[in-house]
Protein backbone atom coordinates (compact mmCIF):
# COMPACT_ATOMS: atom_id res chain seq x y z
CA UNK A 1 0.00 0.00 0.00
CA UNK A 2 1.08 3.58 -0.94
CA UNK A 3 -0.55 6.57 -0.02
CA UNK A 4 -0.50 8.77 -2.86
CA UNK A 5 -0.33 12.44 -1.45
CA UNK A 6 -0.72 14.13 -4.63
CA UNK A 7 -4.15 13.04 -5.04
CA UNK A 8 -5.17 15.44 -2.22
CA UNK A 9 -3.19 18.06 -3.90
CA UNK A 10 -4.71 17.70 -7.40
CA UNK A 11 -8.44 16.98 -5.92
CA UNK A 12 -8.75 19.46 -3.24
CA UNK A 13 -9.97 23.18 -3.98
CA UNK A 14 -11.12 25.81 -2.37
CA UNK A 15 -15.06 26.39 -0.76
CA UNK A 16 -17.35 27.93 -3.70
CA UNK A 17 -16.71 31.58 -4.22
CA UNK A 18 -19.66 32.30 -6.12
CA UNK A 19 -21.68 31.37 -2.99
CA UNK A 20 -19.45 33.07 -0.52
CA UNK A 21 -19.94 36.34 -2.90
CA UNK A 22 -23.81 36.10 -3.05
CA UNK A 23 -23.38 35.90 1.08
CA UNK A 24 -21.41 39.02 1.26
CA UNK A 25 -24.05 40.69 -0.95
CA UNK A 26 -26.92 39.09 1.26
CA UNK A 27 -25.67 40.36 4.59
CA UNK A 28 -26.05 43.79 2.75
CA UNK A 29 -29.80 43.65 2.35
CA UNK A 30 -30.81 42.27 5.80
CA UNK A 31 -32.33 44.07 8.28
CA UNK A 32 -29.60 45.34 10.04
CA UNK A 33 -26.64 47.71 9.78
CA UNK A 34 -23.75 46.55 7.86
CA UNK A 35 -21.50 44.70 9.09
CA UNK A 36 -23.30 44.68 12.59
CA UNK A 37 -22.91 41.13 13.54
CA UNK A 38 -19.57 41.41 13.40
CA UNK A 39 -17.73 38.13 12.92
CA UNK A 40 -20.72 36.57 12.60
CA UNK A 41 -21.10 37.57 9.15
CA UNK A 42 -17.90 36.74 7.73
CA UNK A 43 -18.76 32.71 9.52
CA UNK A 44 -21.86 32.84 7.84
CA UNK A 45 -20.08 33.63 4.06
CA UNK A 46 -17.63 30.56 4.88
CA UNK A 47 -20.65 27.92 5.90
CA UNK A 48 -22.37 29.15 2.65
CA UNK A 49 -19.32 28.59 0.71
CA UNK A 50 -18.70 24.84 1.82
CA UNK A 51 -22.03 24.62 0.68
CA UNK A 52 -21.62 26.47 -2.52
CA UNK A 53 -25.50 27.49 -1.73
CA UNK A 54 -26.87 30.89 -0.31
CA UNK A 55 -28.44 31.01 1.80
CA UNK A 56 -27.02 27.97 3.12
CA UNK A 57 -28.77 25.07 4.71
CA UNK A 58 -29.22 24.63 8.71
CA UNK A 59 -26.80 21.93 9.80
CA UNK A 60 -28.10 18.87 10.81
CA UNK A 61 -25.98 15.91 11.56
CA UNK A 62 -22.49 17.14 12.99
CA UNK A 63 -20.77 14.69 13.53
CA UNK A 64 -17.53 14.35 16.59
CA UNK A 65 -14.67 11.04 15.82
CA UNK A 66 -12.38 10.78 18.01
CA UNK A 67 -9.24 9.04 17.18
CA UNK A 68 -7.91 6.85 20.06
CA UNK A 69 -4.06 5.51 20.43
CA UNK A 70 -1.40 4.87 23.32
CA UNK A 71 1.91 6.45 22.70
CA UNK A 72 5.38 4.32 23.86
CA UNK A 73 6.55 8.19 25.29
CA UNK A 74 3.65 8.01 28.08
CA UNK A 75 6.08 5.76 29.87
CA UNK A 76 8.85 8.22 29.86
CA UNK A 77 6.73 10.44 32.88
CA UNK A 78 5.37 13.10 30.12
CA UNK A 79 1.51 12.74 31.28
CA UNK A 80 -0.35 12.80 34.49
CA UNK A 81 -1.84 10.10 33.83
CA UNK A 82 -1.48 6.35 33.07
CA UNK A 83 -1.57 4.79 29.88
CA UNK A 84 -4.34 2.38 31.15
CA UNK A 85 -6.84 5.63 30.91
CA UNK A 86 -7.34 5.68 27.19
CA UNK A 87 -8.79 2.18 26.74
CA UNK A 88 -10.88 3.46 29.96
CA UNK A 89 -12.08 6.32 28.12
CA UNK A 90 -12.76 4.64 25.10
CA UNK A 91 -15.33 2.65 26.95
CA UNK A 92 -16.75 5.27 29.00
CA UNK A 93 -17.37 7.36 25.04
CA UNK A 94 -18.87 4.41 24.04
CA UNK A 95 -21.36 4.58 26.69
CA UNK A 96 -22.27 8.30 26.57
CA UNK A 97 -20.20 9.65 29.97
CA UNK A 98 -17.28 11.84 29.02
CA UNK A 99 -17.61 15.39 28.67
CA UNK A 100 -17.90 15.00 24.96
CA UNK A 101 -20.97 13.34 25.07
CA UNK A 102 -22.37 15.70 27.37
CA UNK A 103 -21.34 18.70 24.97
CA UNK A 104 -22.29 16.61 21.82
CA UNK A 105 -26.20 16.23 23.46
CA UNK A 106 -26.35 20.13 23.98
CA UNK A 107 -25.03 21.20 20.71
CA UNK A 108 -26.96 18.59 18.93
CA UNK A 109 -24.45 16.56 17.53
CA UNK A 110 -23.61 12.67 17.71
CA UNK A 111 -20.11 10.96 18.69
CA UNK A 112 -18.34 7.85 17.17
CA UNK A 113 -14.65 6.96 18.73
CA UNK A 114 -12.27 4.76 16.76
CA UNK A 115 -10.00 2.32 18.36
CA UNK A 116 -6.27 3.46 15.94
CA UNK A 117 -3.63 2.35 18.48
CA UNK A 118 -5.02 1.61 21.74
CA UNK A 119 -2.66 -0.99 23.67
CA UNK A 120 -5.41 -3.14 24.51
CA UNK A 121 -7.87 -4.81 22.99
CA UNK A 122 -11.47 -3.77 23.43
CA UNK A 123 -13.62 -6.89 23.56
CA UNK A 124 -17.43 -5.76 23.03
CA UNK A 125 -17.95 -3.14 21.30
CA UNK A 126 -18.82 -1.91 18.44
CA UNK A 127 -17.65 -3.00 14.91
CA UNK A 128 -17.13 0.95 14.39
CA UNK A 129 -14.80 1.32 17.08
CA UNK A 130 -12.67 -1.59 16.28
CA UNK A 131 -12.30 -2.03 12.62
CA UNK A 132 -9.83 0.19 11.68
CA UNK A 133 -7.18 -0.57 13.99
CA UNK A 134 -3.61 -0.51 13.10
CA UNK A 135 -1.58 -1.51 16.46
CA UNK A 136 -1.36 -2.14 20.00
CA UNK A 137 0.19 1.50 20.54
CA UNK A 138 2.93 3.47 19.11
CA UNK A 139 6.55 3.34 20.08
CA UNK A 140 8.18 6.07 22.17
CA UNK A 141 8.88 8.36 19.63
CA UNK A 142 11.66 10.21 21.80
CA UNK A 143 14.16 7.00 21.12
CA UNK A 144 12.11 4.75 18.71
CA UNK A 145 9.62 5.69 15.71
CA UNK A 146 5.94 5.66 16.57
CA UNK A 147 5.01 3.42 13.56
CA UNK A 148 6.49 1.44 10.59
CA UNK A 149 6.13 3.25 7.14
CA UNK A 150 3.54 0.46 6.24
CA UNK A 151 1.60 1.05 9.72
CA UNK A 152 1.68 5.11 8.72
CA UNK A 153 0.40 4.19 5.82
CA UNK A 154 -2.43 2.11 6.58
CA UNK A 155 -3.59 4.45 9.64
CA UNK A 156 -3.61 7.43 6.88
CA UNK A 157 -5.74 5.76 4.53
CA UNK A 158 -8.12 4.69 7.69
CA UNK A 159 -8.53 8.02 8.31
CA UNK A 160 -10.19 8.59 4.94
CA UNK A 161 -11.86 5.55 5.10
CA UNK A 162 -13.74 7.21 7.76
CA UNK A 163 -14.29 10.56 6.35
CA UNK A 164 -15.73 8.58 3.76
CA UNK A 165 -17.86 6.40 6.38
CA UNK A 166 -19.15 9.73 7.95
CA UNK A 167 -20.44 11.78 4.91
CA UNK A 168 -21.52 8.81 3.07
CA UNK A 169 -23.74 8.26 5.96
CA UNK A 170 -25.10 12.08 6.14
CA UNK A 171 -22.68 14.11 8.12
CA UNK A 172 -22.72 17.68 7.25
CA UNK A 173 -20.36 19.09 9.47
CA UNK A 174 -16.99 16.88 10.97
CA UNK A 175 -15.32 17.03 14.21
CA UNK A 176 -11.83 15.33 15.03
CA UNK A 177 -11.42 15.03 18.49
CA UNK A 178 -8.94 12.85 20.42
CA UNK A 179 -7.63 10.54 23.02
CA UNK A 180 -4.65 8.89 24.17
CA UNK A 181 -2.17 9.53 27.28
CA UNK A 182 0.81 10.89 26.09
CA UNK A 183 -0.48 12.39 23.18
CA UNK A 184 0.27 16.07 23.50
CA UNK A 185 3.90 15.27 23.39
CA UNK A 186 4.22 14.19 19.61
CA UNK A 187 1.90 16.80 18.92
CA UNK A 188 4.40 19.00 20.25
CA UNK A 189 7.15 17.36 18.38
CA UNK A 190 4.97 17.66 14.97
CA UNK A 191 4.20 21.34 15.35
CA UNK A 192 7.63 22.36 16.36
CA UNK A 193 9.23 20.60 13.60
CA UNK A 194 7.15 22.04 10.85
CA UNK A 195 6.83 25.64 12.46
CA UNK A 196 11.29 25.25 13.46
CA UNK A 197 10.42 26.32 17.17
CA UNK A 198 12.54 25.01 20.28
CA UNK A 199 11.15 22.23 21.57
CA UNK A 200 10.89 24.17 25.17
CA UNK A 201 8.66 26.80 23.12
CA UNK A 202 6.37 24.39 22.24
CA UNK A 203 5.77 21.85 25.25
CA UNK A 204 2.86 22.19 27.46
CA UNK A 205 1.71 20.87 30.82
CA UNK A 206 -1.10 18.34 28.56
CA UNK A 207 -3.12 16.68 31.54
CA UNK A 208 -1.72 18.72 34.40
CA UNK A 209 2.15 17.58 34.89
CA UNK A 210 4.49 19.28 37.50
CA UNK A 211 7.59 21.45 36.90
CA UNK A 212 9.60 17.42 36.78
CA UNK A 213 7.41 16.22 34.67
CA UNK A 214 7.09 19.21 32.42
CA UNK A 215 11.26 18.83 32.18
CA UNK A 216 10.54 15.06 31.18
CA UNK A 217 8.04 15.89 28.70
CA UNK A 218 10.23 19.00 27.20
CA UNK A 219 13.44 16.08 27.10
CA UNK A 220 10.98 13.73 25.33
CA UNK A 221 9.80 16.29 22.81
CA UNK A 222 13.75 17.76 21.81
CA UNK A 223 14.81 14.20 21.07
CA UNK A 224 11.54 13.28 18.99
CA UNK A 225 11.93 16.30 16.77
CA UNK A 226 15.69 15.43 16.90
CA UNK A 227 15.24 12.03 15.26
CA UNK A 228 11.84 13.55 13.17
CA UNK A 229 14.34 16.39 11.28
CA UNK A 230 15.28 14.45 8.70
CA UNK A 231 12.16 13.64 7.26
CA UNK A 232 10.25 16.50 7.91
CA UNK A 233 9.89 16.67 3.91
CA UNK A 234 8.07 13.77 3.80
CA UNK A 235 4.92 13.50 5.37
CA UNK A 236 4.40 10.27 5.82
CA UNK A 237 7.57 9.41 7.57
CA UNK A 238 6.99 12.28 9.58
CA UNK A 239 3.49 10.67 11.27
CA UNK A 240 5.44 7.32 11.43
CA UNK A 241 8.78 9.06 12.98
CA UNK A 242 7.11 11.43 15.57
CA UNK A 243 3.08 10.92 15.25
CA UNK A 244 1.53 7.93 15.56
CA UNK A 245 -1.58 6.04 14.57
CA UNK A 246 -3.84 7.93 15.73
CA UNK A 247 -2.08 11.05 14.36
CA UNK A 248 -1.63 9.79 10.34
CA UNK A 249 -5.46 8.71 11.17
CA UNK A 250 -6.74 11.79 11.85
CA UNK A 251 -4.52 13.68 8.95
CA UNK A 252 -6.09 11.72 6.34
CA UNK A 253 -9.77 12.37 7.70
CA UNK A 254 -8.80 16.23 7.58
CA UNK A 255 -7.71 16.02 4.02
CA UNK A 256 -10.40 13.44 2.68
CA UNK A 257 -13.23 15.52 4.58
CA UNK A 258 -11.54 18.60 1.99
CA UNK A 259 -11.57 16.48 -0.98
CA UNK A 260 -15.44 15.98 0.15
CA UNK A 261 -16.52 19.29 0.66
CA UNK A 262 -17.28 19.03 4.07
CA UNK A 263 -16.50 21.87 6.91
CA UNK A 264 -14.70 21.05 9.48
CA UNK A 265 -14.60 22.58 13.20
CA UNK A 266 -10.49 22.01 14.70
CA UNK A 267 -10.66 21.41 18.22
CA UNK A 268 -7.05 22.38 19.94
CA UNK A 269 -3.90 20.91 20.17
CA UNK A 270 -3.83 17.30 18.85
CA UNK A 271 -6.26 18.46 15.52
CA UNK A 272 -4.05 21.44 15.29
CA UNK A 273 -1.28 19.04 14.79
CA UNK A 274 -2.32 16.83 12.60
CA UNK A 275 -4.09 20.07 10.27
CA UNK A 276 -0.25 21.55 10.31
CA UNK A 277 0.69 18.22 8.79
CA UNK A 278 -2.24 18.12 6.10
CA UNK A 279 -1.72 21.56 5.18
CA UNK A 280 1.98 20.97 4.25
CA UNK A 281 0.54 18.15 2.23
CA UNK A 282 -2.46 20.06 0.38
CA UNK A 283 -2.51 23.55 1.83
CA UNK A 284 -5.99 24.73 0.00
CA UNK A 285 -7.74 22.21 2.74
CA UNK A 286 -7.29 24.67 5.38
CA UNK A 287 -10.09 26.59 3.50
CA UNK A 288 -12.50 24.14 4.33
CA UNK A 289 -11.36 24.69 8.71
CA UNK A 290 -12.71 26.77 11.19
CA UNK A 291 -10.76 26.35 14.90
CA UNK A 292 -13.30 26.16 17.24
CA UNK A 293 -11.19 27.24 20.58
CA UNK A 294 -7.99 28.87 21.42
CA UNK A 295 -5.97 25.83 23.69
CA UNK A 296 -4.10 26.82 26.64
CA UNK A 297 -0.96 24.43 25.42
CA UNK A 298 1.71 27.30 23.81
CA UNK A 299 2.28 25.19 20.57
CA UNK A 300 -1.74 25.64 19.85
CA UNK A 301 -0.86 29.53 19.41
CA UNK A 302 1.79 28.49 16.98
CA UNK A 303 -1.04 26.24 14.80
CA UNK A 304 -3.41 29.27 14.77
CA UNK A 305 -0.57 31.66 13.65
CA UNK A 306 0.68 28.79 10.56
CA UNK A 307 -2.78 28.39 9.33
CA UNK A 308 -4.32 31.71 9.49
CA UNK A 309 -7.22 30.65 12.01
CA UNK A 310 -8.54 33.12 14.61
CA UNK A 311 -10.24 30.45 17.02
CA UNK A 312 -14.17 30.90 17.69
CA UNK A 313 -13.69 30.69 21.58
CA UNK A 314 -11.20 30.81 24.53
CA UNK A 315 -12.39 29.55 27.15
CA UNK A 316 -9.08 28.30 28.60
CA UNK A 317 -9.53 24.58 27.21
CA UNK A 318 -7.12 21.97 26.77
CA UNK A 319 -9.13 18.46 27.38
CA UNK A 320 -9.70 17.06 23.93
CA UNK A 321 -11.81 15.02 22.72
CA UNK A 322 -13.48 17.70 20.40
CA UNK A 323 -14.91 19.37 23.60
CA UNK A 324 -13.89 22.87 22.63
CA UNK A 325 -14.95 22.55 18.73
CA UNK A 326 -18.47 21.09 20.64
CA UNK A 327 -18.45 24.46 22.14
CA UNK A 328 -18.01 26.33 19.00
CA UNK A 329 -20.67 24.51 16.96
CA UNK A 330 -23.72 26.49 18.30
CA UNK A 331 -22.31 29.74 16.99
CA UNK A 332 -21.34 28.18 13.70
CA UNK A 333 -25.25 27.16 13.53
CA UNK A 334 -26.60 30.70 14.76
CA UNK A 335 -23.76 31.99 11.91
CA UNK A 336 -26.30 30.34 9.53
CA UNK A 337 -29.58 31.22 11.05
CA UNK A 338 -28.79 35.10 10.38
CA UNK A 339 -27.92 34.51 6.79
CA UNK A 340 -30.34 32.34 6.45
CA UNK A 341 -33.79 33.04 8.55
CA UNK A 342 -33.12 36.83 9.26
CA UNK A 343 -35.93 38.92 6.52
CA UNK A 344 -34.40 41.47 4.14
CA UNK A 345 -35.22 45.21 4.26
CA UNK A 346 -37.46 44.60 1.10
CA UNK A 347 -39.41 41.22 3.07
CA UNK A 348 -39.92 43.52 6.03
CA UNK A 349 -40.88 46.43 5.18
CA UNK A 350 -37.58 48.39 6.58
CA UNK A 351 -36.39 51.28 4.99
CA UNK A 352 -32.74 50.74 4.62
CA UNK A 353 -29.97 52.89 5.01
CA UNK A 354 -29.39 53.31 1.32
CA UNK A 355 -33.05 54.37 0.61
CA UNK A 356 -33.34 56.57 3.22
CA UNK A 357 -30.01 58.30 1.97
CA UNK A 358 -31.59 58.46 -1.18
CA UNK A 359 -34.98 60.38 -0.16
CA UNK A 360 -35.49 64.12 -1.15
CA UNK A 361 -34.95 66.56 1.81
CA UNK A 362 -38.02 68.09 2.78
Amino acid sequence: MTVDLQRFRDEITGPDEDARKAAVARHLTLTKPAGALGRLETLSTWVAATQGACPPRSIERARVVIFAGDHGVASAGVSAYPPEVTAQMVHNFVSGGAAVNALARVAGASVRVVDLAVASDLPGLPDEVTRHKVCRGSGNIAIEDALSRQQAERAFTAGTLIADEEIDAGADLLIPGDMGIGNTTPAAALIGLLSSRDAAAVTGRGTGVDDEGWIRKTAAVRDAMRRGRSVKADQIALLATVGGADFAAMTGFLLQASVRKRPVILDGLVSGACAMVAHRIAYRAAKWWQSGHRSVEPAHEVVLARLQLEPLLDYQLHLGEGTGALLALPIVRAAQATLSEMSTFDEAGVTDRTHDEDEPEP
